[in-house]
């Protein structure tokens, strides 16, 4: 009995002091990691967010970013990471829906590795081309590309990208034969686009916004159902080339799993006071983004539906990681 009460004693214990643990978080500065490169549209999102949420939470949320392998580098850092709150992950859907679905050796699951916390934002996205090209809308490009099958070629961040995707969605749905350049993030690919190194990618509106009004890339189309407040004078890709297309993609947060519930519902709450700041929303609508916000259930059932939905557009489109 003696010893049956000091286990019970211990373990009442070490409960008591994780739970403290838990009711002081956070009490030291918190690891953001996004597995993409800095400048690109969710980069952008998690450095606007992350101010507002770090200063309610009175720790910094410092941004680390990890690119490389389309997101699969800096992901597996957060999935080994100890789940106590103290690292979480910046996430585009790319790493959480679509390179699952490209890859059958995945070095982690979505759904068994990481704790949902908030889907934070859409990232707008649209078509650029260099500023001397010829195309000066989304029909340009197709009519170019179909009088010149296999010539044209397009830049992503990477095989699996939100970026590949869209493209081969767009060649798919087009008819067209292009040619896939995969850059090692979507900031080198938009780069690529203005250096004339590409023709052609789609790309985060955050991402491409600064090359666009400093006259480095030409904005040809995006792919909201709607134009654009900030570019009035650009055409849906709709409206100018294919008509019904739309594509945007998340900036969720995610956090190893088996962080504590109550944690990653703080950060969700905290997450949500931050998009109903005004000058979080003005800035974020700057940068081409649509604050959201939601529960770690929601976020959790919209990562599962997403699954789903891109496994069956990149199956019925024949796209593949090459």
């Amino acid at each position: 009995m003696h010893t049956r009460r000091l286990v019970l004693a211990l373990a009442a214990g070490a409960f008591t002091l994780g739970a403290h643990a838990q009711s002081n978080w956070p009490n030291k500065p918190i690891r953001m990691i996004v597995p993409l490169a800095a400048g690109s549209a969710v980069d952008a999102a998690a450095r606007i967010v992350t101010e507002k949420v770090g200063r309610n939470l009175g720790q910094s949320i410092v941004v680390e970013n990890q690119p490389g392998a389309a997101g699969l580098i800096g992901a597996g850092t957060v999935a080994k990471a100890a789940p106590d709150g103290y690292t979480i992950a910046g996430f585009n859907d790319s790493i959480m829906t679509m390179v699952p679905n490209l890859n059958p050796k995945m070095p982690w699951d979505i759904l068994k590795d990481f704790e949902p916390v908030s889907l934070v934002a859409t990232v707008e996205w649209g078509l650029v081309v260099p500023t001397d090209a010829p195309e000066k809308s989304a029909a340009d490009l197709i009519a170019n590309a179909k009088r010149r099958p296999g010539a044209i070629n397009y830049g992503s961040g990477g095989n699996g990208s939100p970026q590949h995707i869209a493209m081969a969605l767009f060649a798919s749905q087009s008819g067209l034969n292009m040619k896939h350049v995969p850059y090692k993030g979507a900031t080198q690919a938009a780069m690529g686009v203005a250096g004339k190194e590409v023709d052609a990618a789609f790309q985060g509106i955050a991402t491409v916004t600064s090359l666009v009004k400093a006259g480095k890339v030409r904005l040809i189309g995006v792919t909201t159902p709607q134009r654009m407040p900030q570019f009035p004078d650009v055409p849906t890709v709709s409206e100018s080339g294919l008509p019904g297309f739309e594509f945007n993609s998340w900036f969720a947060i995610m956090a190893p799993a088996g962080t504590p519930r109550d944690i990653t519902h703080r950060l969700a709450s905290e997450v949500q006071k931050a998009l109903a700041d005004p000058e979080v929303r003005e800035k974020l609508a700057a940068q081409g983004l649509t604050p959201r916000g939601s529960s770690p259930e929601e976020l959790g059932s919209a990562t599962r539906a997403q699954l789903a939905k891109y496994g069956a557009l990149i199956k019925a489109n024949n796209i593949t990681a090459e």
